[in-house]
């Protein structure tokens, strides 16, 4: 098909636009060949004529189809052009916020300016170990593909990272490197990857800066080498740099900063360690303040330092050198701030002491002399002479600067030599992987030196990479056999020529470099004279002469001369350098140790590569002029060769190129520039790849995808059984022009645009058929809809006709009913009415009545008032004028008689003035003063009268204040009584208290106050009435209350309920959380075990050098220790014989912790092995010494064991009496529930007054036979001299209640005998054999016992009845309690009387129950202590019966009889248990354990027959109390089944096998452990079985830990062979075959979705689901187990299913969810039919059944987002968010989701609290655990096969 068919109406086209690049639109008419003009239709609404060019007649690029907008491939779009690509990226980077896009081989990354989470240990994981295209594209993806290329080839990888400064090249190299390191590993423990990672803040701070387009921008190139050892496992790196950008240390231009440690320095004068660099603020230094930004927004260098000096301290650099580095940088800054002053033009000088200059000297350590004098003059060396030349201020500053610059290159060679001695490693170096991060293509303003340098090194890049990318597409062409024809692409070895070729531009540099008056003008005229017009590649500029353009494969580029020739001489004055080495400072003269040496620009070694130690350069000999030769060599030179070793580096390597686009200059977060995208795109070299591939077949798809997608194209006769020939045969059809297409081997090759064209003819295709399939399904739902309509009138009539009759019926009723009730209705009204005016006129004349009497009432009251107020008045009058004419009268006295004293008083003043006035005053003044003195007298005696009687009158005051002072507090306590009693009431007396006084005052206003009275008594029953209401309302408002109160009670209850509930799942989780840490913590264990044993292998074989291969270490490896030791564990270390000690060199680094612990306890061991082998001795040879002593009484040992015998008998008897009476009095005393236990007739107290009365009765006939064995001694002891025989009879008494046991009673008595028998004499004399003697003895040492017992039960029951009396006090004082609560509560309103005794009895009852368990408790230790004791008595009296029978010799008993004792015999049967010898444990372990076959037990034997046969054999070894033989057996099983597991650990049979019967013989130890929690299932025969001996909950819970460690490795095992099922069975597969087709893919092709041989589909799965339960079943697996590991498995296939959806865009599609759907319901389907509904295994799927309902629901209103928010309650909101920003269309129906909608979504759920994490915990594992399951089976009937070897077991 020709393309310009393609340009029909409604044809979607891109145009050049100056704004957006390029412009979307839509063609109105079909274009007809010949046309001049288009008719466009913008996207904007406007209509545009487009006009052709009339040259090329080119028309614009065609528009890819909405469904492959977006792709993750360039490659796969249909048409492959500027527009295209540029559209595609946009659609990636704005709408679904994705920033990794292929391009072919090229990863395109933009930078998105905003921190994302798509780069944590999760991605990496899940990254691991994919193929390159089966994942979203990411950085990880490329550096996997690296990783898996350099294992599987071979052969090593590079990755190429390339871009503009700001691009997001250094975090990208970064990125990739923390890849390596995370899945790599490190071959040591020296953590060589975190070095390589920490060399990147040191490679920063000291070669990274801000420019304007990027706040941290590499000024330089570097190469780092990542090596790796035969394992592939990181063992070291190194690094190469280029082009450090020296000019930036002495200039910066305007919003840019020098390199960031400059700055980072300043931020830390202030520390102590710098006070020395005198350094300060940026801003006071010249070469930190240029650009006027010394500050980046967001970054704290003060910080930025310490992590820089972590970084070293890490790397290896010392304190010590830090600070030599920190002082070289100050001393760089202070050399900035170095003034000179001219003294003419063609000199100058420095101020004396200048203060900048001495602070550089003393940090160097130079003499500021000798630096002074070189600043301002330079040598000059003539072939005769040498002359001593002043230089300008200019030149003085330009080398100062250039010293500045020199001095900072050496310092960061010395620092990157350091560094990758850091990183280098003494481990030999297989394969390395080199990380590329170099500058991209530049063009400025104005371009100098360094753009020229930087553009050279990408056109040989861009070569490089032209070549490779043209040679995979003929590798690929002839793969399939596709005829090659030779692709034209751009070649720029043209350009590459023009610039290093002889002649060439760096040529005739250096050679204008050589000559003496060398400038950039004569250099730029050689340039014009040698390359102008004729090479097509140089320009000249049409109004510069000091510039040249050069056509670069990126763009045109304008360089300005100026320079150029003093750049690439990087000249520096030897005299300064000079200076420098003689430095007293050590570290600055080793930076220029290597000047001799030919290096490369700035850093790397004349070989490309930085050696990796150092060592002190002695001074060679040669010639000095070839030394002077090898040091002019220019920077041009240097950058050539370097960048020549590393074109060789790379092209020895297979490349992986990483562009970086810089969206933006501004640095917005997710904001697309075309412009600036376009420009980079051209100049990074991703429009060429899609010129090659458009330029032959880009579109290839399998023939197998073809068919699928097609086939709706394909009439059913076109479908052959040869898919191959089928679409041969379609494609013939539908696309004419047979050179549009090839047929390859497995493949179909297309032009550009021909997919597009059958995308079209596919969409028509299924247009027409949806237009069909409406048209018939809306016939038919309008017909359906008519039917129902007219059957739903007819009905609706019907019922209306009905309704109208009955309705019109009614209407009759009505009427006569109305008629009736009028009638009555109007007699009733007329009636009332006339009795209401009869009562209303009665009424109104008795008010007229009355109100006339009052009035003339209150007429005759006016009249007397208003007497009395007259008479009252007047008489008022009256008496006030009497007053006035009272006080005027004497007033008028007082003035007259003051008038007159004052008269006399002048008289008398003129008297008093005279003597003779004295004289007569004198006159009778002694006789005044007698009286005067008489009176004093007589006044005393009246006051002490009136004192004593003042003090009667107190005293009787005080005694009336008390009475008054009582009554008063009487009256005020009644009053206040009163006053509690009721407010109402006192109010009430206070007012009649006001009446009584007014009436007291004024009986004339008696009237007044009756009517007073009675008005407020008219009041009081208003007030009455109005609280009766009130009290109704209340008694209402309480019965509502009440009826609250319950229902918030039941609220309240349902509330309790639900919160229990939330709390018990909760602390579900809360164990189910810490279960989980166990287990890991376990699982951990288990790791360090394994490894633990490696090693021991490995110091046994001494295995050093492994088998190459390719091994990954998990990136999750954790160096944490358990602190958990199995016992198992110690008895291995007691077996493992002493090794010898092997070479040091050699041994492998142990696990120092653990190993100390084992030691210790291997120790501990020893010590206790050492006291059981001391003890054991010690009781040989008191065996021995009783059998030495036995043997020399041959005479009386007939005797003694016929008393022995006799004595055992009867301890026997009374010992069985004794137990009797104990079980009984237990019996009665577990009856004492009740409070009536301790009364005179209940049980307990008969049970113990009888045995009181029997013990009595008992001691009473003891007593009788003792007087009568005394009275028969006395009588015989008068002829026998008294003896010493016998010892103290207390002493003994109280030897024998020291005993513990019977065996030791048993042994002090016949030591006693002995001691007796040894000291006696003349036994015979007592009677004839000694018998009576004997007797004698035995009858009062078991009167001694029998007391002792006695005493000690007499105390236990004495102790037994004052317990059930305090029982009975406290029974009392509890009713008594409860009788006050009772009293209590019956105060309590009915509601509080409930809530309080249920709160009583709910207190009660749990105190009962907490006693009780309590009891019961102890009652059960009680028992278990009183078995354990009765089994070890029983144990040692046999033992001592053996013993004494082996010391019988046969003729002993056959020259003394013996009286015959009668032993019963039990009768043969097995009983359960299963006999082998010591030695046959290994042979038992080895046939039952390590080489047992799990398939054929499974098959045809009973399930857990292993775990039954090993736990009969603990029965016999327990039966025997043989705790070494039992400790051995259970080591050496857990021992051996971790061999097995270990050996074949990989094999789902025996993993599972070996589950199962743990599981097992852990549930035989619980079922048969005698313990009452596991014994209710058992049968009486089974709880004969039970364990007699030993206590083996610690061999239990060792038994659980194996349990889970082998179900975590049963879970590995199974996630091993399901993972590579999961994705393709549940994602890529077409379950439903036609429901979603596939996609074109790009150049990296995905797995097939479509079912071929090697293909895993749902069935696959489901088989090995079946398979897995089938296995579990056989083994015979606990139900609840089969649950937990189906749970898992589903929780598996769930998590990786929705990891991948999550990071894979083509499978987030509407038709894709449909496919996931069903495949869950298919699980499901199979969970039914297993019933393994409830074991939780659905719920893990629900995380992936909402996704896939997520991408089928709609996605467009706020409504749906509603609905999305509430229906995924099981997604995460980053989860959910990715969903929809990855959702892309497969057909063009559907839609893809807008950008508002997402938002609309994130903002709902904002206030979500989930985890930030993107990917589900695929790793994860559910805590197990092992629920007691009791087996059934009767262990006497189980039989052992011959086939399991075991013939040397025996049956018991």
């Amino acid at each position: 098909m020709a393309a310009s068919e393609l340009y029909t109406k409604f044809a979607r086209v891109w145009i050049p636009d100056p704004e957006e690049v390029w412009k979307s639109a839509e063609l109105l008419k079909d274009y007809k060949p010949g046309d001049k003009v288009l008719l466009l239709h913008l996207e904007e609404g406007k209509d545009l004529e487009y006009h052709l060019d009339p040259k090329t007649k080119e028309l614009p690029h065609l528009r890819n189809p909405d469904i492959l907008v977006g792709e993750n491939d360039l490659t796969a779009l249909s048409y492959l052009h500027e527009p295209a690509v540029l559209h595609n990226l946009r659609v990636r980077f704005i709408d679904s916020k994705l920033i990794y896009t292929y391009c072919g081989i090229v990863l395109v990354a933009i930078n998105p300016y905003e921190q994302l989470p798509i780069y944590g240990e999760d991605i990496i994981n899940a990254y691991s170990g994919q193929n390159m295209g089966d994942m979203d594209p990411h950085i990880f993806a490329v550096a996997e593909e690296a990783y898996k290329q350099m294992a599987r080839d071979e052969r090593n990888q590079s990755i190429i990272v390339s871009g503009e400064s700001g691009a997001g090249k250094t975090v990208s190299a970064k990125y990739a490197m923390r890849y390596f390191a995370t899945v790599s590993g490190s071959a040591s423990e020296a953590n060589v990857e975190e070095k390589v990672l920490a060399s990147n803040p040191i490679m920063e701070s000291i070669g990274n800066a801000k420019t304007t387009r990027n706040d941290n921008s590499s000024r330089f190139g570097k190469y780092i080498e990542i090596g790796f050892d035969k394992r592939y496992r990181i063992i070291g790196a190194n690094m190469r740099t280029y082009l450090l950008e020296k000019s930036r240390v002495v200039f910066q231009a305007e919003e840019e900063r020098n390199y960031h440690i400059f700055y980072q320095l300043c931020a830390s004068a202030k520390l102590p360690e710098f006070k020395m660099l005198r350094l300060g603020n940026a801003d006071n230094f010249n070469y930190t303040k240029q650009g006027g930004s010394p500050v980046i927004e967001g970054v704290d260098d003060a910080k930025e330092m310490a992590h820089t000096r972590q970084a070293c301290t890490l790397l290896g650099i010392s304190e010590s050198h830090q600070m030599g580095i920190f002082r070289i940088l100050a001393g760089i800054l202070h050399l900035g701030n170095v003034g000179f002053t001219s003294r003419d033009a063609d000199s100058c000088t420095i101020p004396p002491k200048h203060e900048p200059l001495c602070i550089f000297c003393e940090l160097m350590g130079v003499d500021y002399e000798e630096m002074c004098h070189w600043l301002c003059h330079r040598k000059l060396a003539t072939a005769t002479e040498t002359y001593i030349k002043p230089i300008s201020k200019l030149q003085a500053t330009n080398a100062r600067d250039a010293l500045a610059k020199h001095i900072y290159a050496k310092l960061f060679n010395w620092i990157v030599d350091n560094v990758n001695q850091a990183l280098h490693s003494a481990v030999k170096q297989h394969s390395f992987i080199g990380v590329l991060d170099i500058y991209g293509f530049e063009t400025f303003e104005i371009n100098s030196f360094e753009q020229f340098c930087i553009n050279y090194a990408n056109e040989k890049l861009q070569q490089q990479f032209n070549m490779h990318v043209f040679k995979l597409e003929q590798e690929e062409y002839m793969k399939e056999q596709i005829p090659w024809t030779l692709i034209d692409f751009y070649d720029n070895q043209p350009c590459i020529n023009l610039i290093e070729s002889k002649l060439g531009i760096l040529d005739l540099l250096d050679e204008e470099c050589k000559m003496p008056k060398g400038t950039d003008d004569t250099w730029a005229q050689k340039l014009y004279n040698t390359h102008l017009n004729k090479c097509a590649l140089f320009e000249k500029p049409r109004l510069s002469n000091k510039a040249f353009i050069i056509q670069h494969f990126a763009d045109k580029v304008e360089y300005q001369c100026e320079g150029f020739l003093e750049k690439n001489k990087d000249t520096v004055f030897e005299e300064q350098i000079k200076v420098l080495k003689s430095s007293k400072f050590k570290m600055l003269p080793e930076l220029f140790q290597d000047d001799e040496k030919a290096i490369s620009p700035t850093s790397a070694t004349s070989s490309g590569r930085t050696p990796l130690t150092r060592t002190p350069a002695k001074p060679t000999k040669g010639r000095p002029g070839q030394m002077a030769k090898e040091h002019k060599k220019t920077v041009g030179h240097q950058f050539r060769n370097s960048l020549h070793l590393l074109m060789e580096t790379l092209n020895a390597t297979t490349p992986h190129y990483v562009r970086c686009i810089k969206p933006n200059d501004f640095k917005f977060p997710f904001t697309f520039d075309e412009k600036r995208a376009v420009q980079q795109l051209r100049a990074c070299g991703v429009l060429e790849t899609i010129r090659i591939s458009a330029a032959g077949f880009p579109s290839r798809w399998t023939y197998q995808e073809f068919f699928s997608r097609y086939r709706v194209l394909m009439k059913q006769k076109d479908v052959l059984s040869d898919r191959k020939q089928t679409c041969k045969n379609v494609l013939e059809k539908l696309i004419l022009d047979k050179d549009k297409y090839q047929f390859g081997k497995t493949k179909i090759f297309f032009r550009a645009g021909q997919v597009a064209y059958l995308e079209k003819l596919r969409a028509d295709k299924l247009r027409a058929a949806c237009i069909r399939i409406q048209k018939t399904i809306r016939g038919w739902l309008l017909r359906k809809k008519y039917l129902r309509m007219r059957k739903a009138a007819i009905t609706m009539q019907r019922y209306v006709r009905g309704y109208q009759a009955r309705c019109y019926a009614k209407f009759l009723r009505r009427t006569k009913a109305a008629t009736i009730i009028q009638k009555y209705w109007r007699m009733y009204v007329v009636r009332r009415r006339y009795k209401i005016r009869r009562a209303a006129t009665i009424v109104l004349q008795s008010y007229l009545r009355g109100f006339l009497a009052r009035n003339r009432y209150r007429k005759i009251l006016r009249e007397h008032k208003a007497v009395i107020i007259q008479k009252r008045v007047r008489g008022w009058l009256a008496r006030t004028h009497y007053k006035r004419s009272m006080h005027a009268i004497i007033y008028l006295q007082c003035c007259f008689r003051r008038m007159m004293a004052k008269r006399e008083l002048k008289k008398l003043k003129i008297e008093a003035r005279s003597v003779e006035r004295y004289k007569k005053l004198h006159i009778g003044m002694e006789n005044k003063i007698m009286q005067l003195q008489r009176k004093v007298d007589e006044q005393n005696k009246d006051y002490k009268c009136l004192v004593e009687k003042l003090t009667n009158l107190e005293g009787i005051y005080n005694s009336e204040t008390e009475k008054l002072r009582s009554d008063l507090e009487r009256l005020q306590l009644s009053e206040e009584e009163a006053k509690v009693a009721t407010g109402r009431v006192l109010s009430l007396q206070e007012e009649i208290a006001k009446l009584r006084k007014d009436l007291e005052q004024t009986r004339s206003e008696k009237k007044c106050i009756e009517e007073h009275a009675d008005r407020y008594k008219q009041e009081t029953e208003q007030l009455v009435s109005n609280l009766k209401e009130e009290n109704t309302l209340l008694k209402q408002e309480k019965e509502a209350l009440n009826h609250r109160i319950v229902q918030q009670a039941k609220e309240m209850t349902e509330t309790m309920e639900k919160k229990l509930v939330e709390e018990t799942k909760q602390l579900e989780l809360d164990l189910n959380d810490e279960r989980l840490r166990y287990q890991n913590l376990l699982n951990e264990f288990s790791r360090l075990e394994e490894r633990y044993d490696d090693l021991k292998e490995e110091m046994t074989l001494m295995v050093h050098v492994p088998k190459p291969g390719h091994k990954r270490t998990d990136s999750t490896h954790s160096s944490n220790e358990s602190e958990y030791i199995f016992s198992s564990e110690i008895a291995e270390m007691e077996d493992i014989p002493s090794r010898t000690e092997e070479p040091s060199e050699k041994k492998v680094p142990l696990d120092m912790s653990l190993f100390l612990k084992l030691q210790k306890r291997v120790t501990e061991l020893e010590q206790e092995k050492q006291v059981m082998q001391d003890e054991l001795d010690r009781k040989e040879e008191q065996v021995l010494r009783s059998k030495a002593k036995e043997e020399e009484r041959p005479q009386i040992r007939g005797a003694e064991l016929e008393y022995e015998s006799l004595k055992r008998q009867e301890l026997e008897s009374e010992n069985k009496k004794l137990k009797n009476e104990l079980n009984e009095l237990r019996k009665a005393l577990s009856e004492k529930s009740a409070p009536e236990v301790t009364a005179p007739g209940a049980p307990a107290y008969r049970v113990l007054m009888e045995q009181l009365t029997s013990v009595s009765e008992e001691l009473d006939v003891r007593k009788e036979e003792v007087l009568i064995l005394r009275s028969q001694l006395v009588s015989q002891k008068e002829a026998i001299q008294p003896k010493n025989t016998m010892t103290d009879s207390t002493i003994l008494l109280e030897d024998v209640q020291k005993m513990k046991d019977k065996g030791e009673i048993a042994q002090a008595y016949i030591g006693l005998k002995e001691t007796n028998r040894s000291s006696a004499l003349d036994y015979h004399e007592l009677n004839e054999d000694g018998e009576l003697w004997l007797v004698y003895e035995g009858l009062k040492q078991a009167n001694r016992l029998l007391e002792s017992q006695l005493q000690s039960q007499k105390r236990s029951h004495e102790n037994e009845a004052e317990a059930l009396r305090g029982e009975i006090q406290s029974l009392k004082e509890e009713n008594n309690r409860q009788q006050q609560l009772l009293a209590q509560n019956l105060q309590l309103p009915p509601e509080a009387r409930i809530e309080a005794s249920l709160q009583h009895e709910i207190t009660r009852l749990t105190n009962e129950n907490l006693d009780l368990m309590e009891q019961l408790e102890k009652q059960d230790k009680t028992v278990r202590k009183l078995k354990k004791q009765l089994k070890v008595f029983a144990k040692k009296i046999g033992e001592l019966e053996v013993g004494q029978m082996e010391n019988i010799s046969p003729g002993q008993i056959i020259d003394e009889p013996i009286r015959p004792v009668n032993i019963p015999r039990k009768e043969k049967d097995f009983q359960g248990m299963l006999e082998y010898k010591k030695e046959d444990e290994q042979k038992l372990v080895k046939n039952l354990i390590l080489e047992l076959k799990p398939r054929g037990v499974a098959v045809n034997l009973i399930p857990g027959l292993p775990a039954y046969i090993l736990f009969m054999c603990v029965r016999h070894a327990d039966y025997l109390n043989d705790d070494q033989k039992v400790r051995s057996l259970l080591t050496s099983t857990i021992n051996s089944i971790k061999k097995v597991l270990k050996k074949r650990g990989d094999d789902f049979e025996t993993v599972s096998f070996w589950l199962s019967n743990t599981c097992r013989f852990l549930h035989c130890l619980k079922q048969y452990s005698g313990e009452e929690g596991f014994m209710k299932h058992n049968t009486s025969r089974q709880n004969e079985h039970c364990l007699t001996n030993f206590d083996l909950a610690e061999y239990r819970q060792v038994l659980s830990d194996l349990a889970i460690q082998i179900y975590q490795q049963l879970v590995r095992v199974l996630e091993n062979i399901l993972q590579p099922m999961i994705v393709s069975g549940m994602l890529e597969h077409e379950t439903i075959q036609g429901v979603s087709g596939v996609k074109p893919t790009g150049l990296r092709k995905r797995t097939s979705s479509i079912a071929d041989e090697g293909t895993y589909t749902l069935d696959s799965i489901l088989r090995q689901l079946n398979s897995f339960h089938s296995v579990m079943c056989q083994h015979g697996m606990d139900p609840e187990l089969i649950k937990q590991v189906v749970k898992q498995m589903f929780y598996i296939i769930g998590a990786i299913t929705l990891n991948n959806l999550l990071l894979r865009k083509d499978m987030c599609s509407w038709s894709k969810g449909m496919q996931i759907r069903y495949n869950v319901s298919q699980l499901e389907e199979w969970l039914r039919d297993k019933n393994l509904m409830n074991s939780g295994a659905k719920e893990t799927l629900e995380p992936l059944i909402q996704a896939a309902q997520l991408l089928q629901v709609k996605k467009k209103t706020d409504d749906d987002a509603e609905a999305i928010c509430s229906m995924c309650n099981a997604l995460t909101t980053a989860q959910i968010v990715k969903v929809l920003n990855l959702y892309t269309p497969v057909n063009e129906f559907e839609e893809r989701v807008s950008v508002s909608f997402i938002r609309t979504i994130q903002m709902r759920l904002r206030d979500r609290k989930d985890s930030p994490q993107l990917l589900m915990d695929a790793k994860h594992i559910f805590p197990v655990t092992f629920p007691f399951n009791p087996s059934s089976l009767a262990l006497e009937t189980i039989q052992i096969p011959a086939s399991l070897g075991l013939g040397f077991i025996s049956r018991v």
